[in-house]
Formats: C-alpha cells, sequence, structure tokens
C-alpha cells in the first residue's frame, strides 16, 4: 500500500501550522525592532515589517511545495511517521537558521546606524 497521499496531507497540515503560526509571532514580536531601526517611523517600520512577513510566507511555502517533489514512496506506517517528522525538522531547522539570520541583520544595521549617528556628532 502506498501512502504518500496521507503523507502529503500530514505534511502540508503541519507545515502550514508552523509556517503561519511562527509568521504570526515574528511579525508580531519583531516590529518593536524594526520601529528602533527606523527611529519610531510606523509607517515605514510597519511597511517593512509586513513585507518581511510576506517575504517570509513565501519562502517557506515554497520551500514546503518543492519538497513534495522529492519524496521517497512511502510503503508503511512507520516510514510515513519517519519521513514526514523528517522533512518537518528540516524546515523546522530552516526556519530557526532564517529567523536568526535576520536577528544577526537586524543587529548589524542597528549598530552600523549608531556607529553613523555618534561618529557625525562626534567633534575634536
Amino acid at each position: 500500500m502506498n501512502y504518500n497521499i496521507a503523507c502529503y496531507i500530514l505534511y502540508g497540515s503541519i507545515t502550514v501550522f508552523i509556517i503561519f503560526r511562527v509568521g504570526q509571532l515574528f511579525h508580531r514580536s519583531g516590529r518593536i525592532f524594526i520601529l528602533r531601526l527606523f527611529q519610531q517611523n510606523e509607517g515605514l517600520a510597519d511597511t517593512t515589517n509586513n513585507i518581511l512577513l510576506l517575504a517570509y510566507y513565501l519562502f517557506n511555502i515554497g520551500y514546503a511545495v518543492v519538497q513534495l517533489r522529492f519524496w521517497e514512496n512511502v510503503a508503511t506506517v512507520d516510514a510515513l511517521i519517519a519521513s514526514v517528522a523528517t522533512k518537518t525538522g528540516i524546515l523546522v531547522i530552516i526556519l530557526a537558521c532564517t529567523h536568526y539570520c535576520n536577528l544577526y541583520l537586524i543587529y548589524y544595521l542597528s549598530k552600523k546606524k549608531e556607529h553613523l549617528i555618534t561618529s557625525k556628532n562626534y567633534q575634536p
């Protein structure tokens, strides 16, 4: 018996839940960092935050769909669980790495901005 359709449905359900739930958390919690980066300009910060959320959704949903193309043939329930767990685990690792890269980028940009501001105000 072939369990690939069951894998797709289970993987799709888990993936959609993870992607959208994590995206909502990042969008809500990341606003304060983006506001600080843009000197409390709410319009620019909210627009940037919304664009980042859209890019996050597109990137991760695209990756999840591409993973369906490379799915091996699943013949047993044990293989179904292992296969779904592996694909979901890889997705979660990618989400975590992307999140930490974004945090580092925001940190780097804010430090660079602070350096530019302090160097402009410095008078020998």
